[in-house]
């Protein structure tokens, strides 16, 4: 019980500080001339990763691999099947063919890297500095490109509110935020690894699922706020680029800390992974959106998966 109220806690400081950090970092991202998608694409892709990378840091250091390899596959599921899948109900989300043709494709190219290198079962540190190389320049990249739009005179102002327009006051709210992913994060993790052993399941699954989701929380609140302010754009850019951030920041920073093994993690969660990603490609190019019913099936998948993942 006491274990459980802990889990709960945790994912509340997980929630507040995602919601925090998204919010200073999308102020701060609107403040230096980005716009919605590009923000959403960066500045906040990365505030919506840190709870995923808080955790699974603290998990490779406390030496379970299962679990911080495991929040990272099922973080990227749950942006894609549901968090997508939710965005598209309440507001079908429609992509410039540039992004699809760009941004999209280059999560797909290391959606399927990722499982590539872990067919050895682990990430050293020389993948993962690769994988941190490739967020750099990725990161690099997009806002130059985004930089270039604007010299043009192509900008987009967002309609999404924020709390302060001050850079000092959300450099503050961002900084504080940090804190309290850290502090959630470490209580996350002894609860994980608790509730696990309680069960006599793996940590895997615990990363899978219910790690997963939790850590998945900002990006469902950042992309259904975004959603209803009718900045869809920003919402799938914040998606897109928070699954590019979780497995080239998270698991290229967390593999260079500590080599990971990913022998709990079985090739159906990487396929789900996979999977999920191409048929949001799908969606995507045949008419640069995802229909409601598109987003209905999505939320389905997602679902089937967590009965199989607990049946199993």
């Amino acid at each position: 019980m006491l274990t459980g109220l802990y889990f709960i806690s945790s994912l509340a400081l997980l929630y507040m500080g995602g919601e925090g950090l998204v919010r200073g970092a999308a102020a701060l991202g609107m403040r230096f001339g980005l716009s919605p998608l590009v923000a959403g694409l960066t500045i906040i892709a990365f505030a919506t990763s840190a709870p995923e990378l808080a955790v699974s840091v603290e998990a490779a250091l406390r030496d379970v691999p299962g679990l911080a390899v495991g929040n990272v596959v099922g973080s990227n599921i749950c942006n894609i099947a549901l968090v997508l899948g939710i965005t598209a109900l309440i507001k079908p989300p429609r992509l410039r063919e540039t992004v699809i043709r760009r941004d999209v494709l280059f999560m797909i190219i290391c959606t399927l890297f990722v499982p590539a290198l872990l067919m050895d079962h682990r990430l050293s540190r020389a993948e993962g500095a690769l994988l941190t190389i490739g967020i750099v320049c990725y990161t690099v990249l997009t806002v130059w490109h985004a930089r270039t739009r604007r010299r043009r005179g192509i900008t987009h102002q967002s309609k999404v509110p924020t709390w302060s327009d001050a850079i000092s006051v959300n450099c503050v709210i961002s900084i504080v935020s940090l804190g309290l992913l850290v502090y959630g994060s470490d209580m996350l993790v002894r609860a994980s690894v608790e509730i696990a052993t309680a069960l006599g399941v793996s940590s895997a699954v615990v990363g899978l699922s219910a790690a997963a989701l939790g850590t998945s929380l900002p990006e469902l609140t950042t992309s259904v706020i975004a959603a209803r302010h009718n900045e869809p754009e920003m919402a799938a850019g914040n998606l897109i680029g928070s699954n590019i951030f979780n497995l080239l920041l998270v698991l290229g920073t967390t593999s260079l800390i500590r080599p990971l093994s990913s022998n709990e993690i079985t090739l159906i969660d990487l396929g789900v992974m996979i999977g999920v990603s191409l048929l949001a490609l799908v969606f995507m190019i045949t008419k640069t959106r995802v229909e409601r019913r598109e987003g209905a099936i999505l939320v389905v998948i997602y679902f089937c998966y967590m009965a199989w993942l607990f049946g199993h």
